[in-house]
Protein backbone atom coordinates (compact mmCIF):
# COMPACT_ATOMS: atom_id res chain seq x y z
CA UNK A 1 0.00 0.00 0.00
CA UNK A 2 1.47 3.33 -1.09
CA UNK A 3 0.97 6.11 1.52
CA UNK A 4 3.17 8.64 -0.25
CA UNK A 5 1.53 12.09 -0.45
CA UNK A 6 1.11 13.54 -3.93
CA UNK A 7 0.23 17.30 -3.85
CA UNK A 8 -1.06 17.11 -7.44
CA UNK A 9 -3.60 14.45 -6.53
CA UNK A 10 -4.62 16.36 -3.40
CA UNK A 11 -5.44 19.39 -5.50
CA UNK A 12 -3.15 21.73 -3.55
CA UNK A 13 -3.63 25.08 -5.29
CA UNK A 14 -2.35 27.42 -2.59
CA UNK A 15 -1.22 30.75 -4.13
CA UNK A 16 2.48 31.51 -4.25
CA UNK A 17 3.57 34.36 -1.91
CA UNK A 18 3.84 37.72 -3.64
CA UNK A 19 7.29 39.37 -3.81
CA UNK A 20 8.02 42.30 -1.51
CA UNK A 21 6.94 45.60 -3.09
CA UNK A 22 6.96 47.95 -0.11
CA UNK A 23 9.87 50.09 -1.33
CA UNK A 24 10.41 51.33 -4.89
CA UNK A 25 13.23 53.49 -6.19
CA UNK A 26 13.18 55.87 -9.19
CA UNK A 27 16.15 58.00 -10.21
CA UNK A 28 16.15 60.97 -12.55
CA UNK A 29 19.45 62.51 -13.59
CA UNK A 30 19.55 66.25 -14.21
CA UNK A 31 22.34 68.73 -13.48
CA UNK A 32 21.92 67.61 -9.90
CA UNK A 33 21.06 64.06 -8.89
CA UNK A 34 17.45 63.55 -7.86
CA UNK A 35 16.33 60.21 -6.40
CA UNK A 36 12.84 59.14 -5.35
CA UNK A 37 11.85 56.29 -3.05
CA UNK A 38 8.26 55.15 -2.52
CA UNK A 39 7.32 53.54 0.78
CA UNK A 40 3.90 52.09 0.01
CA UNK A 41 2.28 49.70 2.45
CA UNK A 42 3.77 48.23 5.60
CA UNK A 43 7.32 49.06 6.67
CA UNK A 44 9.03 45.68 6.83
CA UNK A 45 12.38 44.16 7.81
CA UNK A 46 15.36 46.54 7.66
CA UNK A 47 17.35 44.36 5.23
CA UNK A 48 14.82 45.20 2.52
CA UNK A 49 15.76 48.89 2.69
CA UNK A 50 19.53 48.66 2.23
CA UNK A 51 19.31 50.51 -1.11
CA UNK A 52 17.68 53.45 0.68
CA UNK A 53 20.23 53.39 3.50
CA UNK A 54 23.17 53.35 1.09
CA UNK A 55 21.71 56.12 -1.06
CA UNK A 56 21.23 58.36 1.97
CA UNK A 57 24.68 57.64 3.39
CA UNK A 58 26.57 58.04 0.11
CA UNK A 59 24.72 61.17 -1.10
CA UNK A 60 26.42 64.52 -1.48
CA UNK A 61 25.11 67.93 -0.45
CA UNK A 62 24.04 68.58 -4.05
CA UNK A 63 21.69 65.57 -4.09
CA UNK A 64 17.94 65.75 -3.64
CA UNK A 65 16.21 62.67 -2.22
CA UNK A 66 12.42 62.34 -2.12
CA UNK A 67 10.70 59.88 0.20
CA UNK A 68 7.07 59.39 -0.87
CA UNK A 69 4.87 58.03 1.92
CA UNK A 70 1.64 56.05 1.88
CA UNK A 71 1.99 53.67 4.81
CA UNK A 72 0.10 52.51 7.87
CA UNK A 73 3.39 51.97 9.72
CA UNK A 74 5.19 48.77 10.55
CA UNK A 75 8.58 47.74 11.91
CA UNK A 76 9.74 50.39 14.37
CA UNK A 77 13.44 49.43 14.22
CA UNK A 78 13.42 49.76 10.42
CA UNK A 79 11.77 53.17 10.61
CA UNK A 80 14.25 54.33 13.22
CA UNK A 81 17.16 53.26 11.03
CA UNK A 82 15.66 55.16 8.10
CA UNK A 83 15.29 58.30 10.25
CA UNK A 84 18.86 58.08 11.54
CA UNK A 85 20.17 57.71 7.98
CA UNK A 86 18.04 60.66 6.83
CA UNK A 87 19.50 62.85 9.56
CA UNK A 88 23.05 61.72 8.81
CA UNK A 89 22.70 62.27 5.07
CA UNK A 90 24.39 65.24 3.38
CA UNK A 91 21.53 65.32 0.85
CA UNK A 92 18.45 67.50 1.06
CA UNK A 93 15.77 64.97 2.04
CA UNK A 94 12.15 65.75 1.16
CA UNK A 95 9.31 63.72 2.65
CA UNK A 96 6.09 63.72 0.63
CA UNK A 97 2.78 62.80 2.27
CA UNK A 98 0.71 61.31 -0.55
CA UNK A 99 -2.13 59.58 1.32
CA UNK A 100 -1.74 58.20 4.85
CA UNK A 101 1.23 58.08 7.20
CA UNK A 102 0.30 56.28 10.39
CA UNK A 103 2.46 55.30 13.35
CA UNK A 104 6.11 55.02 12.18
CA UNK A 105 5.05 56.56 8.86
CA UNK A 106 4.17 59.78 10.71
CA UNK A 107 7.61 59.89 12.35
CA UNK A 108 9.26 59.38 8.96
CA UNK A 109 7.28 62.28 7.53
CA UNK A 110 8.46 64.67 10.26
CA UNK A 111 12.11 63.62 9.77
CA UNK A 112 12.47 65.32 6.38
CA UNK A 113 14.46 68.50 5.77
CA UNK A 114 11.46 69.62 3.76
CA UNK A 115 7.87 68.40 4.12
CA UNK A 116 5.39 68.29 1.25
CA UNK A 117 1.68 67.67 1.85
CA UNK A 118 -0.97 66.71 -0.71
CA UNK A 119 -4.69 67.29 -0.22
CA UNK A 120 -6.86 64.73 1.59
CA UNK A 121 -4.04 63.12 3.56
CA UNK A 122 -3.85 61.88 7.16
CA UNK A 123 -1.30 61.49 9.93
CA UNK A 124 -1.76 59.25 12.98
CA UNK A 125 0.45 59.34 16.06
CA UNK A 126 0.16 56.70 18.77
CA UNK A 127 2.31 54.86 21.30
CA UNK A 128 4.31 51.71 20.60
CA UNK A 129 3.05 48.15 20.87
CA UNK A 130 4.95 44.94 21.49
CA UNK A 131 5.57 42.13 23.94
CA UNK A 132 8.22 41.15 26.48
CA UNK A 133 9.61 37.76 27.50
CA UNK A 134 11.67 36.46 30.37
CA UNK A 135 11.27 36.52 34.15
CA UNK A 136 8.86 39.01 35.68
CA UNK A 137 11.64 41.28 36.92
CA UNK A 138 13.26 41.25 33.48
CA UNK A 139 9.98 42.16 31.80
CA UNK A 140 9.44 45.05 34.21
CA UNK A 141 12.94 46.38 33.59
CA UNK A 142 12.55 46.05 29.84
CA UNK A 143 9.15 47.76 29.88
CA UNK A 144 10.54 50.70 31.88
CA UNK A 145 13.56 51.05 29.59
CA UNK A 146 11.46 50.96 26.41
CA UNK A 147 8.96 53.47 27.83
CA UNK A 148 11.74 55.97 28.70
CA UNK A 149 13.45 55.44 25.36
CA UNK A 150 10.23 55.95 23.36
CA UNK A 151 9.38 59.10 25.35
CA UNK A 152 12.74 60.64 24.41
CA UNK A 153 12.26 59.60 20.79
CA UNK A 154 8.83 61.29 20.70
CA UNK A 155 10.16 64.52 22.20
CA UNK A 156 13.10 64.69 19.80
CA UNK A 157 11.14 63.70 16.71
CA UNK A 158 7.77 65.41 17.13
CA UNK A 159 8.33 68.75 18.83
CA UNK A 160 7.35 71.44 18.01
CA UNK A 161 4.95 69.86 15.48
CA UNK A 162 3.20 68.16 18.40
CA UNK A 163 2.77 70.02 21.66
CA UNK A 164 4.22 68.75 24.92
CA UNK A 165 0.69 68.08 26.13
CA UNK A 166 -0.12 65.99 23.02
CA UNK A 167 3.05 63.93 23.43
CA UNK A 168 2.21 63.18 27.05
CA UNK A 169 -1.29 62.17 25.97
CA UNK A 170 0.11 59.82 23.31
CA UNK A 171 2.50 58.24 25.81
CA UNK A 172 -0.51 57.52 28.04
CA UNK A 173 -2.25 55.69 25.19
CA UNK A 174 -4.19 58.34 23.24
CA UNK A 175 -4.25 58.56 19.44
CA UNK A 176 -3.73 61.88 17.66
CA UNK A 177 -5.22 62.18 14.18
CA UNK A 178 -4.95 65.09 11.76
CA UNK A 179 -5.80 65.82 8.13
CA UNK A 180 -4.01 67.87 5.48
CA UNK A 181 -5.51 71.17 6.65
CA UNK A 182 -4.34 70.68 10.23
CA UNK A 183 -0.93 69.42 9.09
CA UNK A 184 -0.43 72.50 6.93
CA UNK A 185 -1.53 74.82 9.72
CA UNK A 186 1.10 73.37 12.03
CA UNK A 187 3.86 73.34 9.41
CA UNK A 188 3.13 76.93 8.43
CA UNK A 189 3.45 77.92 12.08
CA UNK A 190 6.86 76.21 12.19
CA UNK A 191 8.15 77.39 8.80
CA UNK A 192 11.13 79.73 8.81
CA UNK A 193 14.09 80.48 6.49
CA UNK A 194 16.87 77.91 6.79
CA UNK A 195 20.37 79.27 7.12
CA UNK A 196 23.02 77.46 5.07
CA UNK A 197 25.36 75.14 6.98
CA UNK A 198 28.55 73.38 6.00
CA UNK A 199 26.90 69.99 5.47
CA UNK A 200 23.45 71.16 4.32
CA UNK A 201 24.26 74.24 2.21
CA UNK A 202 21.53 73.41 -0.29
CA UNK A 203 18.56 73.64 2.08
CA UNK A 204 15.79 75.93 0.96
CA UNK A 205 12.60 77.46 2.29
CA UNK A 206 9.48 75.98 0.72
CA UNK A 207 6.76 78.55 0.16
CA UNK A 208 3.11 77.87 1.04
CA UNK A 209 2.08 77.79 -2.64
CA UNK A 210 4.43 74.92 -3.35
CA UNK A 211 7.21 77.07 -4.87
CA UNK A 212 10.76 77.00 -3.58
CA UNK A 213 13.34 79.65 -2.99
CA UNK A 214 17.05 79.12 -2.50
CA UNK A 215 20.39 78.88 -4.21
CA UNK A 216 20.23 75.29 -5.40
CA UNK A 217 17.79 75.65 -8.30
CA UNK A 218 16.68 72.05 -7.80
CA UNK A 219 13.23 71.11 -9.03
CA UNK A 220 10.58 69.65 -6.77
CA UNK A 221 8.08 66.86 -7.34
CA UNK A 222 5.04 68.75 -6.08
CA UNK A 223 1.81 68.29 -7.98
CA UNK A 224 -1.47 70.17 -7.82
CA UNK A 225 -2.71 70.69 -4.29
CA UNK A 226 0.70 69.94 -2.79
CA UNK A 227 2.25 72.42 -0.39
CA UNK A 228 5.76 72.29 1.03
CA UNK A 229 7.46 73.55 4.16
CA UNK A 230 11.02 73.49 5.41
CA UNK A 231 11.72 71.69 8.67
CA UNK A 232 12.65 73.93 11.54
Amino acid sequence: MNNQFDPDEAGDERPMPEPFTGLQRFERRTELRQVSFYISGLIEHAALYNDLFYTLRSASDTDLIYLHLNTTGGDFDTGLQIINNMRASAAHVVTVLEARAYSMGAFLFLAGDELLVHDNCQLLFHSYSGFFTGKGSEQQAQAAAVANWFAKFMERSCQPFLTEREIKSILKGSDVWMDSDEIRRRLLRMARPVRPTVSRSRKRLALPDGGLQGESGMSQEAGDGCQGYSAS
